[in-house]
């Protein structure tokens, strides 16, 4: 059964794999990059600080539990324990896939580009989903970043799809963490008032 479930996940690699297009590499390359992203980040510190005010300090909390939690998760544990190689690593690929200048680390499984944009999204969801609308568009975001990791030749589809939910499985517990602990704060300082 493993071993059917990943001859399907190297033959879906390798269909999405050689559908790059020339104009599109470097587009996706940078898609892939960390600096293309800043004004992006920017942009959303902002709109975390305009909707949450004096609260946004537990926001920025929560999301760097929410990432913490999915890279550690995703590259500290899965991808030394699995240790299941990039397809850019795996020499059965060789002349037959598609990677543009960057192969990264050896492992891939599970991918911490994958767990921590939808951990990041799904911490944005969980947080403003009454009082913000259009914080759903923070999905797309990451999937085109994790399907980039495909199309570059660098993670198999479920690399990225166990990323995801480890990504969004981490942003709920930091999630749910944060609001304890924003709770028991509160509860604290109402009883030191009271005293």
């Amino acid at each position: 059964m493993i071993e059917t479930l990943k001859q399907w996940d190297e033959e879906l690699f390798l269909f999405l794999n050689a559908q790059h297009l020339d104009w599109l590499d470097p587009i996706m390359y940078g898609i892939s990059g960390k600096l293309i992203w800043l004004p992006f980040y920017a942009l959303l510190v902002y709109l975390i600080i305009k909707n949450a005010g004096k609260s946004s300090i537990w926001v920025f909390i929560g999301i760097a539990l929410a990432i913490l939690f999915s890279d550690q998760l995703a590259s500290g544990f899965m991808k030394p324990f699995f240790e299941r190689p990039r397809p850019c690593h795996d020499p059965r690929w060789e002349g037959i896939m598609f990677n543009y200048k960057h192969c990264g680390g050896m492992y891939g499984f599970a991918s911490s580009h994958a767990s921590n944009t939808f951990s990041l999204a799904t911490y944005l969801l969980l947080t403003f989903h009454r009082k913000v609308k259009g914080f759903g568009w923070m999905f797309l975001w990451a999937a085109i970043v994790s399907y980039s990791r495909i199309y570059l030749g660098v993670h198999y589809p479920a690399d990225v799809t166990v990323g995801a939910l480890v990504g969004m499985l981490s942003a709920l517990i930091a999630w749910w963490l944060v609001i304890k602990i924003k709770m028991t704060t509160i509860r604290k300082v109402e009883e030191m008032d009271e005293g």
